[in-house]
């Protein structure tokens, strides 16, 4: 693929970066799972039904079972021969002239072929008697055996993503276990001698550590299991055993921080002494800065260290790789995309690189109107926290008003 060169500094296209990444994501092994445990996740089998829904023609309505012959010419008084409750099985068969209450969800009794609802009938004052105000057909407000699901019915297939309805249905026909791939655990750690965590006042030279905190939150939102390894100074040993021990508990890793050309980026030589890594500098802004390899068979993500970058990376090649691995259809590791048109220039330099910039979406007119959410350094987290979604803006000076634009949707 072409590269960019800027200076002695050799960049690689996105798109190349990302196949690297998706390439070294294995997907997780299956798991079963009780219903209750498995909203979200990803199935690995075919659910084939092995019972009808409903079970027993039932009534969808209160009100009256009847022979619908018997009603043809409503009005029309039947003898009301008894009353059926849901969850009870009938006792009793309906005659012809008769009637028999019935309860939402009751079981049709022998003889009935129709309901007829209770705002459509009247009781007699010692209850013995209904008078049925129309005429209703066979059918009526009857909820056939198997008219949801029959038996040998395939629900759905392995690859669905189970949300409420899929559990319902499942429990629905008897079943409370079922295979999945799992939530990825992910640990992330943080690194850095300035960052502090808590709220006591900082001293000159520290930061409080962001990145941590949203990069849990992101992992949460992507369906994951985030696993909070906490901070580490800049120390090889600390970070070569924090590392360690995470890629043990874990089925991958990010780390936020440490992996540019600098001196004093300890993660970058922790990770080439323990992992299989590559060392990417990726031609967009902003998130250039990209490890990621493999430590003990573990996939690791190493993230550039400022808010924005960190944010970035982690929707631009850690979400892909993590909802691969947890069984994701291709089709939805990314972002959605859709086109915007911009309603306020989006100013950008010429640099070889794709722009990210982050935007408020409107919705009007039919179309998503794009501006700026605000300040566009790496640092100036406040204008991601507003951002609706992330405009790609390729190399140049930008897009003016009315131009079309690229976005992925962030929420």
């Amino acid at each position: 693929m072409a590269q960019t060169r800027t200076g002695a500094l050799v960049m690689i296209p996105l798109a190349e970066a990302q196949e690297r990444v998706l390439a070294g994501c294995g997907i997780l092994d299956e798991v079963t799972l009780a219903v209750g445990d498995a909203r979200g996740l990803v199935t690995t089998e075919t659910v084939v039904a092995p019972e009808l829904v409903p079970p027993f023609d039932n009534t969808a309505m209160d009100g009256f079972a009847v022979r619908s012959a018997d009603v043809v010419d409503a009005p029309v008084t039947l003898n009301i021969a008894g009353t059926i409750a849901a969850g009870v099985p009938p006792d009793i068969t309906v005659g012809a002239g008769q009637a028999v209450r019935i309860m939402t969800g009751a079981v049709i009794p022998p003889g009935a072929d129709a309901v007829v609802m209770v705002e459509l009938t009247e009781t007699s004052p010692d209850g013995e008697e209904v008078t049925v105000a129309q005429s209703v057909p066979a059918g009526n407000h009857i909820r056939g055996a198997g008219e949801d699901l029959t038996v040998g019915q395939t629900v759905f297939g392995p690859g669905e993503v189970l949300t409420p309805g899929h559990l319902g249905v499942l429990t629905s026909l008897g079943m409370y276990q079922v295979k999945v791939r799992p939530k990825a655990r992910v640990g992330v750690m943080s690194t850095g001698d300035e960052l502090v965590e808590g709220p006591q006042p900082l001293e000159m030279g520290q930061i409080r550590d962001s990145n941590r905190h949203t990069l849990l939150a992101l992992l949460a939102e992507a369906g994951c299991e985030p696993v909070d390894l906490g901070s580490m100074a800049d120390d090889e040993a600390g970070i070569a055993a924090g590392i360690r021990a995470g890629v043990e508990k874990c089925d991958a890793l990010l780390t936020s921080g440490g992996v540019s050309m600098g001196d004093y980026d300890y993660v970058k030589k922790v990770l080439e002494e323990i992992g299989d890594m590559s060392w990417m500098q990726v031609a967009i802004k902003p998130a250039k800065p990209l490890a990621f390899g493999l430590v003990e068979g573990i996939p690791v993500f190493g993230l550039p260290g400022n808010p924005v970058s960190s944010m970035v990376s982690f929707e631009l090649f850690a979400r892909p790789g993590l909802r691969k691995m947890m069984g994701h259809s291709p089709d939805t590791w990314h972002r959605q995309r859709v086109t915007g048109r911009v309603a306020q220039r989006l100013r950008r330099r010429p640099d070889g690189k794709t722009h990210f910039a982050r935007v408020r979406v409107e919705y009007a007119d039919g179309e998503f109107l794009v501006r700026s959410a605000g300040g566009q350094g790496s640092h100036q987290l406040s204008a991601m926290a507003a951002a609706d979604a992330l405009a790609v803006l390729p190399d140049g000076v930008g897009l003016d008003e009315g131009e079309p634009v690229s976005l992925l949707v962030l929420r």
